[in-house]
């Protein structure tokens, strides 16, 4: 048998109550189920900061997932924070580690919603801390209905490396966020917009697969969705 492709995807972390009484990590099944059926063997990496190098060293793609918090204003320059800023400092350390490193080193990377704004960060950007405060008559970006439903549509820029995957201009998707990608860091592209103007894609050409999507296509509510994770291990195998 031929060696499985392995993807990490990075967890999220919960204080005491509800699951545990302790501390616990968090991941939603369809994160894993969407990697298995483009072809890929999941597995789950904890918060561990130091050892960032040596979990890399294990995986062949890597994926950062969603969660409710945001990244610390501080590390992107910001001088404010905005009052509905709430952080996880040591999922942010571990992240933001082993997603440099894996750009470094040219693995995949597939950021998802609020792994798309600790992407765009990595590679120098900045976020909009509050898309209310910031965008004029935004769309509901934190959607009122169930998230394995569209929320509203995004149009795909020709000629990168999204649309050609996608193979669409345009496309509905869920939305799950009160932030946003703001400037993008040096040399990356916006491959997508929702009708407000929140950026809801963004890549870096030149790397093997490095994309940013801020909605939640491990739900699979269209063909493309599916397309995306099924491109991420392909490349992730060297395909």
């Amino acid at each position: 048998m031929s060696r499985p492709v392995i993807i990490g995807l990075t967890l999220d972390s919960e204080k005491p109550g509800g699951y545990s009484k302790f501390p616990w990590y968090a991941i939603r099944e369809n994160y894993c189920g969407a990697v298995v059926r483009a072809g890929g063997l999941p597995i789950l990496l904890p918060h561990e900061p130091e050892r960032a190098a040596d979990y890399l060293n294990l995986i062949d793609g890597l994926i950062v997932t969603g969660g409710a918090f945001d990244v610390d204003p501080a590390l992107f320059g910001a001088e404010l924070r905005h009052d509905s800023v709430t952080t996880k400092d040591r999922r942010t350390a571990f992240e933001l580690a082993i997603t440099r490193l894996a750009l470094d080193a040219d693995k995949p990377v597939l950021g998802i919603c609020g792994g798309q704004q600790l992407l765009n960060v990595a590679l120098g950007g900045t976020l909009v801390q509050h898309i209310p405060d910031e965008v004029a008559a935004p769309l509901a970006h934190e959607q009122p209905n169930p998230r394995d439903e569209p929320g509203h549509e995004v149009a795909v820029a020709a000629g990168t490396l999204l649309h050609d995957i996608t193979r669409t201009a345009r496309f509905a998707v869920n939305s799950a966020h009160h932030q946003a990608v703001k400037t993008v860091g040096p040399g990356v592209v916006v491959d997508a917009v929702a009708s407000d103007g929140v950026i809801e894609g963004i890549e870096l050409p030149g790397k093997r697969f490095c994309l940013g999507v801020q909605w939640h296509p491990e739900f699979e509510i269209s063909p493309p969705d599916e397309a995306i994770f099924r491109a991420f291990v392909a490349a992730a195998q060297g395909r």
